[in-house]
C-alpha cells in the first residue's frame, strides 16, 4: 500500500512539473563592476527558444544564441543552431534540469533566476517564423526555408527578436530585439538592442500586418528607412 501510494505521488509531482509551461519570456538582470546593468532576455516559442544577453545601460549587444528545445518533466533538452559566441556548439545537443514555477525559472546548479515577463499572450504573432519571401517590384521572391541560411523571427506575447545565421556554416549574421505590440493591424517593433549598430537602440518602427492562409505579411521601412515587404511562414 504504502509502495502504491509513493507512486502515486512521483505521478502526481510528474505531472504538476509538466503542467507547468515556459512558454513565453523571462528576463534577469545584474549589474557588472561599473555598476551597468546587463539584461538577459529569453524567450521560448512552440519548438524553439533563443536566450540574449545585452547591456542595458550602454546599449551594447553582448551575446545570442538558441535552437530547438523541449521538456521532459523537469529535464530539458536543446539542441544548439545558432550561437554568437560558441560557433563551435551549433548541432551540440544538451540536457540540464530546470525548476519551474509559474513566475520564475532556473537552472539546476546555477544562481541566476529568470522572472516572467509574459506568457505567450496577448501578442497575436507568438511563435517561431521563418522568413519565406520577399516582394519586389509588385513580385513575390520566394525562399526556400528548409535552406540551412536562415532568419528567424520569434515572438512571445511582448517580446521579439529577429537572427540570421547558417547552421551549415555555424555562422552568425546578425540580430536585434526588443518589446513589440500589434494593435489594428499595425505591428510596432520597439528596439532595446541591435548586434550591428547600437545607435539604432530606442527606436521605434511601425508596419502595417495581416496573416494571408497563415504566412505574415509584414511591410513598411525598414531601420535604415528602406521599404520593405516581408513573408514569414511559422516555423514546424
Amino acid at each position: 500500500m504504502k509502495k502504491l501510494y509513493s507512486l502515486l505521488l512521483l505521478s502526481l509531482i510528474s505531472l504538476g512539473l509538466q503542467a507547468q509551461s515556459p512558454i513565453g519570456a523571462w528576463e534577469a538582470t545584474m549589474d557588472n563592476e561599473k555598476n551597468e546593468t546587463l539584461k538577459s532576455v529569453l524567450i521560448i516559442a512552440d519548438g524553439y527558444q533563443v536566450l540574449t544577453v545585452y547591456n542595458e545601460t550602454t546599449n551594447e549587444f553582448m551575446l545570442t544564441n538558441g535552437g530547438t528545445w523541449s521538456l521532459n518533466g523537469n529535464l530539458m533538452t536543446e539542441t544548439v543552431e545558432f550561437n554568437s559566441s560558441a560557433p563551435e556548439t551549433v548541432g551540440q545537443t544538451v540536457s540540464f534540469e530546470i525548476e519551474l514555477t509559474d513566475n520564475t525559472l532556473q537552472i539546476v546548479g546555477q544562481d541566476m533566476v529568470m522572472n516572467r515577463i509574459d506568457d505567450g499572450t496577448p501578442g497575436e504573432l507568438n511563435g517561431a517564423w521563418l522568413m519565406s519571401g520577399r516582394k519586389r517590384d509588385g513580385e513575390i521572391q520566394s525562399r526556400d526555408t528548409t535552406r540551412p541560411r536562415k532568419t528567424m523571427k520569434i515572438l512571445s506575447g511582448t517580446r521579439f527578436q529577429w537572427i540570421a545565421y547558417d547552421t551549415e556554416r555555424k555562422s552568425f549574421s546578425g540580430t536585434g530585439g526588443g518589446t513589440y505590440s500589434t494593435v489594428d493591424g499595425v505591428y510596432t517593433e520597439n528596439i532595446e538592442f541591435f548586434s550591428r549598430d547600437a545607435s539604432r537602440v530606442g527606436a521605434s518602427l511601425e508596419f502595417d500586418f495581416e496573416l494571408v492562409d497563415g504566412d505574415w505579411h509584414h511591410s513598411g521601412l525598414s531601420s535604415k528607412g528602406d521599404p520593405i515587404y516581408e513573408i514569414w511562414s511559422v516555423r514546424k
